[in-house]
């Protein structure tokens, strides 16, 4: 069996490399051949990801967060080419929703040798120039962006505290925006709300952020995706949201709107919309599930 390990050489300072190298000797141990691919940049190693995969390659094993996860399943999605990861990145929200915990390098090459997949829906969302990108965990725009913005500004600390800390920053220079969002729901139906929200997430899988249940009833395999929208309440309030939404008990709150639909349309003048915890582009954009596109070992 031939893998392809694509090492992000930023991800958490020396801890990638060592749990790359440790992984790649237990596959090794187990017979398969394992091809390091390190670009110098994201353009970089997604070239070089493709190009491994025109050579023939039998699954690939990211090291890496999210954000390097995310340039794999553009190649990967639709070839049935399997994805394993290593998470040692600042999120590693999908390792976390298939069974991989932080830094666990012998349980993801494990995954591997063992050979247990499932089948994943990924989500896309589409520009308004005609672009699209897609994604395997939770689109963000509003309040979270913001948190995604200071949080990948900071150089330290790492891991899921940076975003803790992101949060109660944003959390002090709270505003609403204007929002309008078209819901197109599991039957067929369509939703329309339009008015101010301090955010809109639609969430293929249930967390961002390192952790951070936004979406907390979203299945990976559902073909569905879930949309939260928070409305603006006194900080008091919202700081007690705030708490519920880390221990994902939120979505009966009057302050939050929680719809499962197959697509989504999410407008905000001016606003930047992150994905898999990296900036994908301006508002207005359409997100649509994309049934069992990928292919990921699981623990």
């Amino acid at each position: 069996m031939d893998v392809a390990l694509l090492v992000n050489p930023a991800a958490r300072s020396g801890a990638h490399s060592d749990a790359a190298e440790r992984a790649a000797a237990r596959l090794r141990g187990a017979g398969m051949r394992v091809g390091v691919i390190s670009g110098g940049s994201a353009a970089d190693s997604s070239a070089l990801l493709r190009a491994a995969l025109e050579v023939g390659t039998d699954a690939v094993l990211v090291a890496g967060g999210d954000g390097t996860v995310n340039l794999a399943i553009q190649e990967l999605a639709g070839t049935g080419v399997p994805l394993g990861v290593i998470p040692v990145g600042t999120g590693n929200d999908l390792a976390a929703a298939v069974g991989l915990r932080e830094l666990h390098a012998d349980a993801a090459a494990d995954a591997v040798i063992a050979g247990r997949t499932r089948r994943i829906d990924l989500a896309r969302a589409t520009r308004a120039d005609g672009s699209s990108r897609l994604y395997a965990t939770v689109l963000a725009s509003g309040f979270d962006a913001k948190v995604n913005d200071r949080a990948n500004a900071m150089r330290w600390p790492r891991g899921h505290v940076r975003y803790d800390i992101a949060v109660l920053v944003e959390f002090l220079r709270l505003r609403d925006l204007p929002f309008h969002v078209e819901l197109e729901q599991a039957d067929g139906s369509t939703e329309i709300i339009d008015g101010p929200l301090l955010l809109a997430s639609v969430g293929n899988g249930p967390t961002y952020g390192g952790g951070i249940p936004i979406c907390p009833g979203a299945v990976l395999d559902d073909g569905l995706l879930d949309v939260t929208l928070v409305r603006r309440a006194g900080r008091v309030t919202l700081l007690r949201l705030l708490r519920r939404v880390y221990a994902g008990t939120h979505a009966d709150s009057p302050h939050v709107t929680i719809r499962r639909a197959r697509a989504v349309q999410v407008s905000s003048p001016g606003r930047t919309a992150y994905a898999d915890g990296d900036p994908i582009g301006s508002l207005p954009m359409r997100v649509e599930a994309v049934p069992a596109a990928l292919s990921v070992f699981t623990a």
